[in-house]
């Protein structure tokens, strides 16, 4: 059997699935990433473990099914993390400065104060917040060694150098346009842009489209070499793109360590109330552009939690949160600052409405609550803006398995989500795209009507307003300058 390997590079783990011309998974491997914390609000990763750990999840997908032939690699990547590396020996000149990192918030400030704002949403759809990679580009460059020949680039170029042998430097559109320096209208590295952050667009990779020639492998364990890589895409694009939501309207959120909310849009439309505009992917040089709003921490409060109330694991905070009925106390899970669509770096997270009253249940309700409450928040300041109706609306990634999870996230958007019995919807996307390279899938209403897994989960009726009511309460806690300086 001849199949596609489909790296999913994630903030945690690294996947590898096998993609059959069917569209069938024929085979699955995974390896943890690692990730630290060197100070506050830092959040970064070694490059060489990142590299490592692809290698590993690829090995354990080929011994799963040891008789697939390899037809073409393709590539799905976390995100607004970035890093550096010399450009004639490969060596990592930093770390991977994560996309939850913080660490060029007083940059991003800075900018804002200077002026820029306006300037730089305008031209790539972003707002100044140290999750995108503008800000944190500069920061890498200012701890160069001195002598080097230096590139920098996203996750996706990373990959691909390594996985040719540092033979291309490229990456996707699609990554391109969450780096800050990408003129989303013209398809291209801005002047200006690199002026603004400090940052020589020279050094930045080819930008290719989603679908395309990336290189060949050499020296990838259990790949041949000359295997074609023929896509490359940012993990949340690739999802979108897994779920054949091409219609406008049609959307996904990608439910992880943060979560990703995007809608398909008919055209290039101005971001505001919070969200971005991104290029959801790019085909034949055109792009398809789409909303979206970033949740900088979503499951990631999950374990957290079941650690404090001193929990098993994740399930069973679950299980004891569904034994709660809604309404109890507050949560805002801003361990980081907030994203979309509020975008506040100083925001802390915090319960609130706590009284002797409390229970442990009601605790562990409002953190699985916070997930919801963050979504309907995304998806209402899509809608305002959007002026068009909300269409098919998926959902991917671990939690988006659990029903009572996403029960709640259906009740307060009130709106149907479909919940798919793949979680791989990332690799999918990325090989859909590699196979539309081979000529495997001729269009995408082929791929539109591969088989999908999946099950409708309608709204049931809550009282969003009281609900809602507690959950602002909270967020205008966690979000206040005074509260904040009281705190200090």
């Amino acid at each position: 059997m001849r199949a596609i390997l489909a790296i999913d590079q994630g903030t945690t783990n690294s996947k590898a699935v096998l993609v059959s011309e069917k569209g069938e998974i024929v085979g699955r491997g995974s390896a943890p990433v690692g990730i630290t914390y060197p100070k506050p609000g830092w959040v970064e990763q070694d490059p060489r473990r990142l590299y490592a750990s692809v290698c590993e999840a690829i090995d354990a997908c080929l011994k799963a099914a040891p008789d697939v032939i390899v037809e073409a690699v393709a590539i799905s990547n976390q995100r607004e993390s970035v890093t550096a590396w010399d450009a004639e020996t490969g060596e990592a000149l930093g770390p991977v400065v994560s996309w939850q990192c913080r660490r060029t918030a007083q940059d991003c400030e800075r900018l804002i104060v200077e002026g820029h704002l306006d300037r730089v949403q305008a031209l790539t759809g972003l707002p100044l917040d140290p999750m995108f990679p503008g800000s944190k580009f500069r920061w890498l460059l200012d701890r160069m060694p001195a002598g080097r020949s230096v590139r920098l680039g996203t996750v996706d170029s990373w990959l691909v150098h390594c996985l040719t042998g540092g033979r291309r430097h490229v990456c996707d559109a699609s990554n391109a346009a969450r780096s800050q320096l990408y003129d989303l209208q013209e398809q291209r590295w801005s002047k200006e842009l690199g002026e603004i952050f400090g940052v020589d667009i020279a050094l930045l990779p080819e930008v290719l489209d989603s679908s395309a020639d990336f290189g060949r492998t050499q020296g990838l364990p259990g790949v041949p070499d000359g295997t074609p890589i023929m896509a490359a895409i940012g993990d949340s694009h690739a999802a979108l793109f897994g779920h054949g939501a091409f219609k406008p309207g049609d959307g996904k959120v990608t439910f992880g360590t943060g979560s990703s909310i995007m809608t398909t849009l008919p055209r290039f439309i101005p971001p505001r109330n919070g969200v971005t505009t991104t290029v959801a992917w790019r085909l034949r040089g055109k792009p398809t552009f789409a909303f979206e709003g970033n949740i900088l921490v979503c499951a990631a409060s999950l374990p957290w939690m079941a650690g404090i109330l001193g929990l098993s694991d994740v399930a069973a905070l679950v299980e004891l949160a569904a034994s709660a009925e809604p309404g109890g106390p507050g949560f805002v899970p801003a361990f980081v600052g907030l994203g979309a669509p509020y975008w506040h770096s100083d925001a802390r997270a915090l319960f609130s409405q706590i009284n002797f009253n409390t229970t442990r249940a009601q605790m562990a309700r409002s953190v699985t609550d916070s997930i919801a409450f963050q979504v309907h928040d995304v998806i209402a300041a899509m809608r305002a803006q959007s002026g068009g109706e909300l269409g098919a609306l998926y959902v991917d990634g671990g939690p988006s398995q659990n029903r009572f999870l996403m029960q709640c996230v259906s009740n307060l958007i009130e709106h149907p989500v479909i919940q798919c019995e793949a979680p791989e919807a990332s690799a999918l996307g990325a090989a859909y795209l590699a196979g539309l390279s081979l000529g495997l899938w001729s269009d995408l209403h082929v791929i539109a009507e591969l088989p999908r897994s999946s099950h409708i989960i309608d709204p049931e009726p809550v009282d969003r307003a009281v609900l809602l009511n507690t959950w602002n309460d909270a967020l205008a806690r966690s979000t206040s300058r005074e509260t904040m300086a009281n705190d200090e």
